[in-house]
Order: structure tokens, then C-alpha cells, then sequence
């Protein structure tokens, strides 16, 4: 079993340079500290520090421990943070990921079954790129990812992917870009202003397959991971925006704002992705649940 204490006198001295500043930091002799190095470096059968000068530098090999012993002491450190602000045992911790190209009002939908469970939970939401979230679900850091795919094959990572729905596309536009707009949907598209999601998205893959069948070619002046941002540019007038039909009644309800036709053919699907193959965390049971009911209501 690796010595934290160990690991944690070698990181101070790595981070300082030498024994003697990290005697002056950690209050400690240099006895104690020099021994407590040549013990570790028994441990791991390597050398981490070698002399250069009156100071210490890293090894190769400590160069890879000082990687390692920096993320065990920040994950400890943020463990610390946790706990102290952990909730009262009325309130059961839950920890989402939503991945960044999810509609933040579909992200609120979704997670709303959640906020109304009794006794209450309380939610901890984080957003993100979906590798980094899969990173957070695999270390168990969150109990579930929200995400526009299901899990991909080459990710080394054990999870299960449960279906929540899916939702057409439809094309929305401030009036200002739609009086500009010539003919009927979707011939109306053609060198009209476009505002769309980035490359490599489920929905933007299946939107050029789409442009490619109708025979449209827009004018594409805007490309988005951000999903919100994407939203602002379409409300101040930029451009057309798409985004899932269930969004209609939310969109059209700000002034001068229209839908001007919808992709039937175009689907974008929700995701929970989970390291459970059979859903038993109450919170995704009421989010899976909801949503497969919404969703499906709306296409």
C-alpha cells in the first residue's frame, strides 16, 4: 500500500526545489524528510529526485509520480470541499452531467422529476464536452450524464446508455431574417443565414445529410457548441437557429420570434448514460420516466 505521507513530503519537495525549503514548510527536520524519500523510493523501486547543485530535481520516473501525487491531493482536496458542504440526510446528494450541446431548457425538463422527489435531493449539475463527463461518470464523481448520443464503442469505459426519446428539428428566425427570407419552407432556406451546431454533433451530421437531400445549400455564418449561445445570437436577429421541436412553444413565445418549418426527417435523441445497467437511483428512475413520456408526446 502506497505511503501518503510519503507521497505528500515528496511532492512538497518536488514542488519546492529542495529539503530544505520543504523542511521550512512542512516543520519537519531534514532527517525526517530525507528519510521518509529514500523510503518511498523503496517502495516504488525507482529514483525520483537526484542533486543538481544545492537543489533537487526530478527524475524521469518522478516526473510521473509529481503528475500523479498532484491529481491525488487536488481529487483530495476537492473530496475535503465536498464533504464539508455535503447536504443534511434530508436531502440525498445527486451529481449530473449535462453535455454542452444539450438545449438548456431540455436539460431543465429533463432534470425537473428530479427536483420534486420526496424526500428532496439535492442536485450538483455539471456541463461539459461528453469525454470529460464520461471521465467524471467513470471515476464516479457523477451518477449520470446527459448526452445527444449513446455511449461510444471506443470510449474505455464501462457504462450503459438508456434511451430518454428523442425530438424533430425545426427552423426558427426573428422576424427581421424572415421577411429576407424568399419562397416557402424549406426552398426558402437557400443561401439564407444559418446558425448551427458544431461539427461532429449528432443533429449537425444528420442536418448536412438533410440540406443534402433537399437540395438546400444555406449560408452557414455561425457554428455553436454552446447550444444557449447559439439561441442569442438567433433571438438579436443573426440568423435562422435550429434546435428540437419540443422547444417550439418556449422559442416562439419571445417577441418577434417564428418558427418557419420543421425537419420531420431530422431527429435529435437524449441520452442518460449511467454506470448501471438496471436504473435503480430514484433520481434517474423519475428522470427516465418523465422523459420517455415527454419526448415521446412531442415528436
Amino acid at each position: 500500500m502506497l505511503n501518503y505521507k510519503h507521497l505528500y513530503y515528496f511532492r512538497e519537495v518536488a514542488t519546492l526545489g529542495s529539503i530544505a525549503r520543504a523542511c521550512d514548510s512542512l516543520n519537519l527536520t531534514p532527517q525526517t524528510i530525507s528519510g521518509q524519500l529514500q523510503l518511498l523510493e523503496e517502495s516504488l523501486g525507482v529514483k525520483l529526485l537526484r542533486k543538481q547543485g544545492r537543489n533537487l530535481e526530478l527524475t524521469e520516473a518522478g516526473q510521473v509520480a509529481r503528475r500523479y501525487a498532484d491529481e491525488i491531493f487536488q481529487l483530495g482536496s476537492s473530496m475535503e470541499q465536498a464533504l464539508r458542504s455535503h447536504p443534511s440526510q434530508q436531502a440525498r446528494l445527486f451529481r449530473v452531467g449535462v453535455v454542452d450541446v444539450v438545449p438548456k431548457t431540455i436539460a431543465y425538463k429533463l432534470l425537473e422529476p428530479a427536483m420534486e422527489l420526496t424526500p428532496q435531493i439535492h442536485i450538483v449539475c455539471t456541463e461539459g464536452p461528453l469525454s470529460d463527463l464520461l471521465g467524471e461518470l467513470a471515476m464516479h464523481r457523477i451518477e449520470l450524464v446527459i448526452a445527444d448520443r449513446p455511449l461510444p464503442n471506443n470510449m474505455p469505459i464501462k457504462g450503459f446508455s438508456h434511451r430518454l426519446g428523442s425530438s424533430c428539428i425545426s427552423f426558427f428566425a426573428h422576424t427581421s431574417v424572415k421577411e429576407q427570407l424568399q419562397g416557402e419552407f424549406p426552398l426558402c432556406l437557400n443561401d439564407a443565414p444559418l446558425l448551427i451546431p458544431s461539427e461532429g454533433t449528432s443533429v449537425r451530421n444528420e442536418l448536412e445529410q438533410w440540406f443534402h437531400q433537399q437540395k438546400l445549400r444555406p449560408k452557414i455564418i455561425g457554428e455553436f457548441d454552446d447550444s444557449a449561445l447559439m439561441r442569442a445570437f438567433g433571438l438579436a436577429g443573426s440568423g435562422i437557429f435550429v434546435a428540437p421541436s419540443v422547444q417550439e412553444a418556449t422559442f416562439t413565445q419571445e417577441p418577434n420570434m417564428h418558427c418557419i418549418g420543421q425537419a420531420s426527417d431530422v431527429v435529435e435523441q437524449f441520452f442518460a448514460i449511467s454506470v448501471e445497467r438496471r436504473i435503480s437511483h430514484p433520481a434517474v428512475l423519475a428522470i427516465t420516466k418523465h422523459a420517455q413520456d415527454w419526448l415521446q408526446t412531442k415528436l
